[in-house]
């Protein structure tokens, strides 16, 4: 039976090796001809030499969670061969460099040795660069096997080389394609075949999409350091800054990027910027959002603004570095000292990674202070296709920010007095002129004048006024989508977990005849959609990629009455999380 378009490739190879170019060239062919399709790489920490996984996974129904199981495996890595193979599914496909010898080792699977070295050799005479190139190769005996159109596969490698790389590679490419095309039989067990599609569509990841956010909205200081799976975040704002954020008469940058000696200082630059008036930011994941905290505190409490991208990956302490993750839910809620709660975004598309880091600034101004974006190493580092973006319509909201003219009116001038019964003051930035605007931010005991104090009364009234501000952010966040079926057994996710669950609820409803309602929550604090959701529901499966069900917690706190009602769908072990897994384990809780 010929499957068109709906299978997946995984390439086994070793961190380091250059691999990558091959499999996004792979990968953007198949894109080309309009085939849904999504990447996922698996890599190590270390910088090199250690194995690697790449999945490519084709989907005519446009599914884009990780496939548990490979359809076609490249063979690339010594150390690894052996487990790559015995876990092929039997009538899988296997292409190998043939002196791995891994010809007769399973007699339920087809394999193909291919010459690799001595192709790239023939086509590179420059041994520095055969190691690279030899990749390459793979990517032309896979064109001519599946049917990928060459055309498609040459414009997607001039997308990422230039010069003589493109015409090194092009030439490995071409070679692999010959030889398969002299030495394979054709195949018609996994094809690929061109799809129509309507509009334009792009593949990207969920950093970048972060990036044009930020800069859409404004972002005036950075202040970060490296960190897995951040990095890349602040590296492609940095670049599209370059080109465009200069000013047009100076032609200097309209944004400052400094990477700082380390997270700690990162923070302070980021709710010093915001304090002085700045749409400030950071990206950092868990270990680096820890030291933060401090820094967070502050500027919750003294009411500052400022963005923090926080995208996960496995812990605790530093864990695993290059794998994803659901399990900074909590910290990203709670981060602080003493009794604290933040809006967090929790996007799952691409659309809403560009959108959410948009308004996210619009937030920490509005609401005077820090807001999460909540992001994970599977959104922000995978390759995903997406619709393009909208343009955001609409003024920056600078929220309650008294000018010159403003405090003129005023008779009498007090930072956290809470004039209009919404929870938010009003604020002035440093420097502006009238003399009347001037206030003292601390993070120690104030009252509403901005005046030190330790008095309990004085000290509990900003404190329920600081409560009563984040909870009405409810209204205005991103709200939940509701996806129906009349039934009183529903799911409920989160973020990168989004792909995953709308293939289960398609599994149970065409294989085992169970419909569930599907509620994605989209920010915290929760509105009372949330609420309704969970009472209108018998069971409700919380799915989350994590061990201690944080999600689950925070739902419990906010609706303690319906706590009886939910029921934890849990996975950990650093892969993002599979539609089977959410199955297994809902099938497993109804029997």
């Amino acid at each position: 039976m010929t499957r068109v378009n709906n299978f997946s490739i995984e390439v086994a190879t070793v961190n380091g090796s250059g691999s990558q170019t091959a499999n996004n060239v792979l990968m953007r062919a198949i894109f080309q001809m309009g085939v849904p399709v999504s990447g996922k790489n698996f890599f190590p920490s270390n910088i090199s030499g250690m194995p690697t996984w790449f999945q490519i996974r084709l989907s005519h129904r446009g599914y884009a969670a990780r496939k548990p199981e490979t359809d076609l495996m490249v063979c690339m890595n010594p150390e690894s061969a052996a487990e790559d193979i015995a876990r092929l599914p039997p009538g899988a496909l296997c292409i190998y460099d043939e002196s791995l010898k891994l010809g007769n080792c399973r007699q339920d699977i087809t394999a193909f040795g291919v010459p690799f070295q001595e192709l790239a050799t023939a086509c590179c005479p420059e041994m520095k660069f055969q190691r690279l190139v030899k990749n390459m190769v793979y990517v032309g005996v896979l064109v001519r096997l599946l049917g990928i159109e060459m055309s498609e596969a040459t414009l997607a490698l001039a997308r990422l080389l230039k010069g003589k790389a493109e015409a090194l590679n092009h030439a490995a490419m071409d070679a692999g394609y010959q030889w398969a095309l002299a030495n394979l039989p054709d195949q018609e067990e996994l094809r690929v075949q061109r799809e129509p599609r309507s509009g334009a569509r792009l593949l990207i990841d969920g950093n970048t999409a972060c990036a044009l956010g930020a800069l859409f909205a404004g972002v005036t200081v950075v202040g970060w350091y490296p960190i897995t799976p951040s990095t890349g975040l602040i590296e492609g704002l940095a670049e599209y800054a370059a080109s465009h954020r200069l000013d047009p008469e100076t032609a200097g940058p309209t944004v400052a990027i400094l990477q700082m000696e380390d997270e700690l200082a990162s923070a302070g630059m980021v709710v010093g910027a915001g304090w002085a008036g700045a749409r400030s930011m950071t990206a950092t994941s868990g270990p680096g959002l820890s030291l933060m905290t401090e820094f967070i505190g502050l500027a919750y409490y003294a009411e500052v603004p400022g963005v923090f991208v926080d995208v996960q990956r496995v812990g605790p302490s530093t864990g695993l570095p290059t794998r994803s993750s659901q399990s900074d839910i909590k910290l990203c809620a709670k981060a602080g000292h003493g009794d604290t709660l933040h809006i967090n975004l929790y996007p799952a598309t691409m659309e809403e990674c560009f959108r959410f880091t948009y308004d996210a600034f619009d937030l920490a101004e509005r609401f005077q202070t820090p807001v999460f974006l909540v992001s994970d190493l599977d959104l922000a580092m995978q390759s995903w296709i997406t619709n393009p973006f909208e343009y955001p319509e609409g003024n920056l909201d600078r929220g309650k920010v008294l000018d010159e003219e403003a405090l003129k009116k005023i008779q009498a001038w007090g930072r956290y007095r809470d004039v209009d019964g919404d929870g938010i003051p009003y604020r002035t930035l440093p420097g502006t002129p009238g003399g009347k605007g001037a206030y003292l931010t601390r993070g120690s005991g104030h009252n509403a004048q901005a005046v030190y104090t330790e008095n309990p009364a004085e000290y509990t009234e900003v404190l329920l006024r600081i409560q009563r501000k984040i909870l009405s952010a409810a209204s205005v966040l991103p709200q939940p989508i509701h996806l129906e079926c009349g039934g009183k057994r529903g799911v409920l996710a989160y973020g990168s977990s989004d792909p995953a669950v709308m293939e289960a609820l398609d599994i149970l409803r065409e294989h085992h005849g169970t419909r569930l309602d599907y509620l994605r929550v989209r920010a915290l604090p929760f509105s009372e959609t949330i609420g309704g959701f969970l009472r209108s529901m018998e069971v409700v499966y919380v799915v989350e990629q994590n061990r201690d069900g944080q999600m689950a917690a925070l739902l419990k706190e906010f609706f303690p009455k319906e706590a009886p009602r939910l029921r934890s769908v849990l996975h950990f072990d650093s892969t993002p999380i599979t539609a089977q897994t959410i199955v297994d384990q809902i099938l497993s809780q109804e029997m």
